[in-house]
């Protein structure tokens, strides 16, 4: 029988390897974060690199009952700075022919779904009592 302390570990390992995953990547391939940084903003290489640590740090972070509560803080501020780049995205849709655009729109609400999640694996595991 799956637990609800079981559920939310499993949850919270997911989003670590994602956030993980998507962190490295600002590293490994820059080019695609670089593409969605809205013009308004200065140096876009520097913002991809800051949100690339940001995200390898709240991964790491989502992981340990002593950093999960900062970590899960941290990532939602993420998720909120990084949304301009998102929408960005979505109405530039003309410069990623490789994404349908209703995806590139879908990926909007989908951000809150990652913050709610986020928010619901901040708590350390609990102990049972004994």
């Amino acid at each position: 029988m799956i637990t609800k302390s079981k559920s939310l570990a499993l949850m919270r390992t997911l989003l670590a390897a994602g956030f993980l995953f998507a962190g490295v990547m600002h590293f490994v391939k820059p080019e695609p974060f670089l593409e969605i940084v809205p013009g308004w903003l200065p140096e876009h290489l520097l913002l991809v690199y800051v949100s690339g640590i940001a995200e390898i740090a709240g991964a790491i972070g989502l992981l340990f009952d002593k950093t999960r509560r900062l970590a899960s803080l941290g990532l939602i501020l993420l998720l909120v700075a990084v949304f301009p780049a998102n929408i960005n995205m979505a109405m530039n849709a003309a410069k990623f022919p490789g994404i349908p655009e209703t995806v590139l729109w879908l990926r909007l609400p989908v951000q809150f779904l990652l913050m709610f999640l986020v928010w619901l694996t901040r708590n350390p595991d609990q102990q049972p009592a004994k």
